[in-house]
């Protein structure tokens, strides 16, 4: 185990504690479900619905346990829990995925969507998400719905952020993706990859300058206390995603698998009307009571530095083109302004 690395290791050893009691009372199987979101957080809600409407529908089988806040750590090792089946689902980012199949570099592409709602429009065809969703199976996991995470924008401690000339010399923290990597490489900052629950102390040490997520980081886990700067540049609008276990979701009898199904689609609706809500109070939050600046700069100098990577992903990874081809038929449908 010593040879591990750190995030294998401890994942091995919460497979071995969580596969040692499997049976919940009564003979029912115990669901897990692990994400990083605190109970108020959209995620949350609508993994709390999801399970309500699993009991009531499917409560003499399942029992449906939601852990929240990396209770069963990273997302990393939940995403590997989730592969050997140590638990049914979490929610991983894209990101994440993106180490597992390459076809989730498509959605880490920053500037794919021209606007809010060709990305929902996109995020709704089977026949754009099937493709990748389906692309972890030999994995051991897939892709069962997306969650709607917003727009991702900068944010700094001290440094407005108007052009990608502002980002010249500073620590930014992104996901850990080859593709964000390459995203602030383009843009003139210097990429920290780290996990999220190290941000917040990473901020506060001035460790790094600044980070980029959406407004609810801002709030729900008190970003907007240290970093007083947000800088809608738009660069990605990026899912998270609720994975589950092949074998789990293999073994599923027909008529439950249908429910579980309807369960998925629940998660989707409910996590989306909730994020609306969210994201609006979080900016008032973050405005009145945190003394964050919101700024608008001009996206176009950021979606100009960013575009070779669209060129070099459909040079990688050609087989991508008709996804990525219809994704911009959207964008044509729903340009820039639309909501």
């Amino acid at each position: 185990m010593k040879r591990l690395p750190a995030a294998a290791a401890l994942a091995a050893a919460l497979a071995a504690a969580l596969c040692a009691c499997t049976a919940a009372p009564g003979g029912r199987l115990t669901v897990r479900i692990g994400h990083n979101q605190a109970t108020s957080h959209p995620t949350h809600i609508a993994l709390a619905a999801f399970e309500a409407f699993i009991e009531e529908r499917l409560g003499d089988r399942y029992d449906i346990e939601v852990y929240p806040s990396e209770l069963l750590g990273s997302q990393t090792e939940m995403v590997q829990l989730t592969q050997t089946g140590a638990i049914s689902f979490c929610v991983a980012s894209n990101s994440i995925l993106e180490t597992f199949s390459e076809n989730y570099t498509l959605f880490n592409l920053p500037y794919l969507f021209a606007s809010a709602q060709a990305y929902h429009a996109a995020m709704d065809d089977p026949a754009v998400t099937g493709p990748i969703f389906d692309s972890t199976r030999q994995a051991g996991f897939e892709a069962v719905t997306w969650i709607d995470a917003g727009t991702r924008n900068f944010y700094t401690v001290d440094t407005p952020v108007d052009s990608p000339a502002d980002l010249r010399g500073l620590k930014i923290r992104v996901q850990q993706s080859p593709t964000n990597v390459e995203m602030m490489r383009l843009l003139g900052g210097s990429a920290t990859p780290m996990g999220f629950g190290e941000v917040y102390t990473a901020l506060q040490a001035k460790i790094i300058d600044g980070a980029e997520n959406n407004e609810m980081a801002l709030t729900s886990n008190g970003h907007g206390d240290v970093c007083k700067y947000y800088s809608y540049d738009m660069h990605q609008m990026i899912p998270d995603l609720l994975i589950g276990n092949c074998g789990f979701l293999d073994a599923l009898p027909a008529e439950d698998r249908a429910i579980f199904e309807e369960g998925f689609r629940l998660v989707n609706e409910i996590e989306r009307r909730e994020w609306v809500t969210a994201v609006a109070e979080a900016k008032e939050t973050a405005e009145a009571k945190q003394g964050v600046q919101f700024l608008y700069p001009d996206t176009a100098p950021f979606q100009q530095a960013c575009q070779p990577l669209h060129e070099q992903m459909l040079d990688s990874y050609p087989a991508l083109a008709p996804v990525y081809g219809a994704i911009q038929d959207y964008n044509a449908q729903y340009p820039a302004g639309a909501s």
